[in-house]
């Protein structure tokens, strides 16, 4: 994609870094309707020029917090069709997601990814044309965030459900009566439940209370 036609504004408190990515964009075919340092900035060139995509940093003045992302929120419900490429020195995995989630239109990239202008240009085009571009190591970061914090994401559906009744103070032989399946089934759902888990090699009935405190704090 040529980028001809694509109108871009950025916003970047590190003007060399600013000044570096306009010039790779004009050069590249884009054209480059406004550049900005802050939240408040980029806002209010979005509103004069209405362009097709914008080049956010998250962390911006004054409080280098998410005030860039704040500033997306912003276009994205004002401006629903206009391309959104979040760009970070740091992942910030939670803050980005309500906006990554839509689907449409939106880019997450690494400042350290930005290298190859060829890259950089295909990203942009695929944004323009309705897609979503996500940095690797985001991916790799929220698949770790969610096992970490969905311990459940890991067990079979079966095994939710023998440790859904041990969270009833069922024993194995009230599991097994209750799913109509054999005592030495429940054990075998119990031992890979345990072991998925990661739940410390002690006494039985001990790692059976550690996996329903982690069953009931997951709901």
């Amino acid at each position: 994609m040529s980028g001809e036609r694509i109108r871009i504004a950025l916003a970047d408190d590190d003007v060399l870094f600013r000044e570096g990515v306009a010039s790779l964009m004009s050069r590249s075919g884009f054209e480059v309707v406004g550049q900005a340092g802050d939240a408040a900035e980029i806002l209010a060139l979005v509103r004069l020029h209405r362009p097709d995509l914008v080049i956010l940093d998250i962390r911006m003045p004054p409080a280098h917090a998410n005030e860039g992302l704040d500033a997306a929120r912003v276009i994205r419900e004002e401006f629903p069709e206009t391309g959104i490429l979040l760009l970070s020195a740091h992942i910030e995995v939670e803050e980005a997601m309500e906006l990554l989630a839509t689907g449409h239109r939106v880019g997450y990239l690494l400042k350290s990814r930005v290298t190859g202008v060829d890259d950089l240009v295909e990203t942009l085009g695929r944004i323009a044309q309705g897609g979503s571009v996500v940095d690797p190591s985001l991916v790799r970061e929220l698949i770790r965030t969610h096992r970490r914090d969905d311990p459940l994401g890991l067990l079979t559906a079966r095994e939710q459900e023998v440790l859904a009744l041990m969270a009833e103070g069922r024993s194995n032989s009230g599991i097994a009566h209750k799913l109509w399946i054999t005592e030495g089934t429940v054990e075998k759902h119990v031992h890979s439940i345990l072991s998925r888990m990661r739940i410390p090699g002690t006494e039985d009935d001990h790692r059976r209370v550690l996996a329903v405190l982690t069953f009931l704090d997951a709901r």
